[in-house]
Parts: structure tokens; sequence; C-alpha cells
């Protein structure tokens, strides 16, 4: 029988840029020393693949290469192990052999969110800290609500006052205290900000701290161990915080020092819309612009104007070898008819701006005929009503 030691082969916090170490056996928020994302490091000496044969089919497969500790603390519903689609109709559609869609509407609350907000709690939990404080375009405030309630932790949603009708209902039917604002994420995020100075909450901000990271890196592992321990050529990313793309990024280095996977890394692919895209133009030239004055997006995962791990995401896309890519707005709601049309499936706006992403790849021969490739459908289109 495992011990609660053995649970998790967590052994430190660190600085991606400099290595600093932060304790494991306390709560922590960003490397301020270099003001960027905190990364967890693991004993990867001490976990083999055949340990994961018989396991439950859904991210805490991974525990030992997750942050929680001791498993009596995990709040779970269910998170993971989402469906890698074959997509037959769209392959033949485009000349394409080998295309997927990495599904994560059939998650609980409906998006990718529930993964890093599951360990995000789950830790908080096992830390004894009783109330929690989030800005969100939505889908991970839903999240939030759902795993806090689980947990009987307080929590507060701070959302903006556009955000679709269907995700405010959420928070408030789960529990939350819900706060609306004016503007896009940023704004959100300085209330939070505030509210969390006066109230001692503990932010949960979009990597100001080093949990929902590792959560959203179980997204590498298993399109890894669902293509039989293979990895694609490329992945195709709705890109806003960047938390998913990132924690793959640190998931497929794990495997490989693991010795996991073998071959050549994936090229990454950033998309996002024209209404709010700081990536790209940071991609284009070394740096976020001076003056940006982003409008909102259909695509609410995509509006984040001034990502925290803004340099981690330009060093995933860069050592992949990968590119970024601009859609227009109207193209969102064209993607979601076409693709509904051949597939059967409604993407959310995210995700149709990764399918409308891939067509103009093809377009300039960026992928070929015979790579596989995996789109990413971040959420539920039932969730934008």
């Amino acid at each position: 029988m495992k011990t609660a030691v053995s649970f998790s082969l967590a052994t430190r916090y660190y600085c991606p840029s400099c290595g600093r170490s932060y304790a494991i056996d306390q709560h922590q928020t960003f490397a301020d020393c270099c003001l960027q994302p905190l990364f967890t490091d693991y004993d990867l000496s001490a976990i083999t693949r055949d340990k994961l044969h018989h396991r439950r089919q859904d991210m805490w497969r991974y525990h030992e290469l997750l942050p929680v500790q001791d498993s009596r603390h995990i709040v779970s519903l269910g998170e993971g192990w989402t469906p890698l689609r074959k997509l037959s109709a769209t392959s033949q559609a485009l000349g394409l052999k080998h295309l997927l869609l990495k599904d994560e509407s059939t998650n609980p609350t409906g998006s990718f969110k529930a993964r890093g907000i599951s360990v995000a709690i789950s830790r908080l939990k096992e830390l004894g800290i009783e109330k929690c404080i989030m800005p969100t375009a939505g889908n991970a405030g839903g999240a939030l609500s759902a795993y806090a309630a689980k947990a009987g932790i307080q929590a507060t949603v701070v959302m903006p006052r556009h955000s679709a009708e269907t995700l405010k209902a959420e928070c408030d039917a789960l529990g939350a205290e819900l706060i609306l604002v004016d503007g896009l994420i940023d704004a959100c995020g300085k209330k939070a900000r505030e509210i969390a100075a006066q109230s001692g909450a503990t932010d949960l901000s979009t990597l100001k701290e080093p949990y929902r990271l590792e959560g959203k890196k179980t997204l590498g592992y298993e399109i890894a161990e669902q293509l039989g321990w293979q990895l694609p050529d490329v992945i195709i990313y709705p890109t806003g915080g960047g938390t998913g793309l990132i924690g793959m990024w640190k998931a497929f280095q794990e495997m490989r020092t693991l010795g996991w996977i073998t071959g050549k890394m994936p090229r990454m692919i950033i998309v996002q819309s024209e209404n709010c895209n700081p990536m790209i133009q940071m991609f284009d030239t070394g740096m976020l612009p001076d003056s940006f004055e982003p409008a909102p997006s259909v695509a609410l995962g995509l509006a984040v104007p001034s990502p925290f791990a803004k340099d981690q995401i330009q060093k995933t896309v860069r050592e992949s070898s990968g590119t970024a890519v601009t859609i227009r707005e109207q193209d969102l709601a064209t993607g979601i008819r076409e693709f509904a049309s051949r597939e059967g499936i409604l993407l959310s706006p995210e995700g149709s701006a990764a399918y409308m992403g891939l067509k103009k790849l093809i377009e300039k021969d960026y992928i070929q005929e015979d790579e596989t490739v995996v789109l990413f459908n971040t959420g539920s289109w039932y969730k934008y009503r």
C-alpha cells in the first residue's frame, strides 16, 4: 500500500528563469525573484510507466507527478482522460491523414479548467486554506465554484459583466460569491487583488500559484498515452493565459527525462483572435505592444490582454519551432458551423479558433499531409449561451 508520503514525488517549487527553490510544504504564489510562474520539480527516478496499468482513467492516474501530497485531500469530480477523437471527415476535407481533436468539453463543468482547479483546490484543502478568489473570463469561475463547493472552501469569482449568462448562473448556482466588473480579465484581476488584500482570501489568478499549471500538465501525459506513448507532430492550442500550453511542454520534457517518450517534440502553435492577440504581436516583435487596446471576443478564454506568463508562452513556442496565428473574430462563428456540419461536434469559440488556425496553416503549407495534428477544443459550446 502506498503511503501518504509517496503519493506525490514533488520535491520543490522553483523559478524556471533562475532556478531558485521554494518550499513544497507551504502555500506559494509565484517566483518573486524573476516575476515568473513557479514550476514543480519531482523525483523522476522513483516512477515507472508500468505503474499506470489498471489505474483510474482520470488525471489522477498521474498522481506521483502532481503536487498534492496525500490522497485524502484530493477533490475530484472525474476530471481528465478526455477523448482524443479522430476527425475523419475533416481530415478528408482538408487533405490530412491524421487529424485528432482533444475534446475537453467532456470535463466536469464543461471545460479544461477542471484540471487545474482540481489540483489547486485539493492543495488548498491540504494546506488548510478556507477561502479563495479568482478572476476569470468565465469557464474557470464555474470550475472553481464546483470544486470549492465540494471541498467546503469559500469561493469568490470576479468575472467580466459581458460574460455569457450561463457562466454567471453556473457560479451562482454552485454557491460562489460572484462579482461582476466592467472590462476584460485584467480589470477582474485588479479587483480580485484588492479583495484578496482586504479579506485574506488566497488568490488563484492564472499562474500566480503553482498548482493549476500541474493540473493542466496532465493534458500532455494523456495525449502521449492515448497515442501509444508517441507525440503528435503539431499541437494547435487556443491561447489566453497559456497555462495549458506551458503545462504540456513541461509534461513532454518530464516524459523525455523519464524515458517514456522518444523522438522529436511537437511544434506548439498558439492561436488568438484579432480582437485580443498580444502573444501574436509579441511573437512577431519580441515584446508586448506598448499601447494595446483589446476588444471583447466571443472566445472569452482568449481575451487576456497581458498574460503573466508571456515569457514562458513565447519560450514554449520558440523552443518547439512552433508559430503563432491570428484569426478574424467573424471567422469563429464560421468555424463552429463548418466543423459541426462535418463532425457533429459543436466547438467552443476557442476550439473554433484552433480549427480556423489549422486551415490558415494548411494554406501556408506549414502542415504536411502525413503529419499527426492535434486540435484543442477547450470547452463546451453550450456554456456560451
